[in-house]
């Protein structure tokens, strides 16, 4: 009896360290940029997986080179607010937990998104001039047509000089 008391006592410490290595969060914080991938993959356990683009400027060159945030997502409706957002090209601002154990049903990674925020408006497709200064956008028709070419003013014709007499 006390060997079974012992037991479960171990498998509750054991459960017990599981759920603090995976539930407790060791940081958390936003990360903004445009997302670059995001895929759902995993051979047993299918996570979604996706590499934000950060941006920035390099310390040693000055010069500008990408910097890449890897996470994961366990929530559907987050995986569908970024996939929204990447069939757009849209800005997004993740916030995120990191977890200091990662188990692979979890994800690949130790960043799991926990909420999204659309940062501006979605990118004009291409093509779209709307947003240059003097563009023209064509005027909704009236109900009322054109006059008839019978009806309209005749344009004056300018003096031809004779230069036969």
């Amino acid at each position: 009896m006390r060997a079974l008391l012992y037991f479960l006592l171990f498998l509750l410490i054991i459960f017990g360290v599981l759920y603090a290595l995976t539930g407790w969060s060791y940081s958390d914080g936003e990360r903004a940029g445009t997302v670059s991938k995001f895929s759902r993959r995993g051979f047993v356990f299918k996570t979604y997986e996706g590499v934000l683009n950060v941006g920035g400027f390099s310390g040693e060159t000055g010069s500008l080179t990408p910097q890449y945030f890897d996470f994961s997502v366990k929530d559907e409706n987050v995986a569908k607010q970024i996939t929204d957002a990447v069939k757009t090209g849209q800005r997004v601002t993740l916030h995120y937990e990191e977890k200091i154990v990662k188990f692979p049903w979890n994800g690949e990674t130790k960043y799991y998104i926990t909420a999204v925020e659309i940062v501006g408006p979605p990118n004009r497709p291409y093509g779209d001039t709307s947003a240059y200064p003097g563009n023209q956008t064509a005027q909704p028709q009236s109900g009322q047509a054109s006059p008839p070419a019978s009806q309209s003013t005749p344009i004056p014709q300018p003096a031809v000089p004779d230069s036969t007499r």
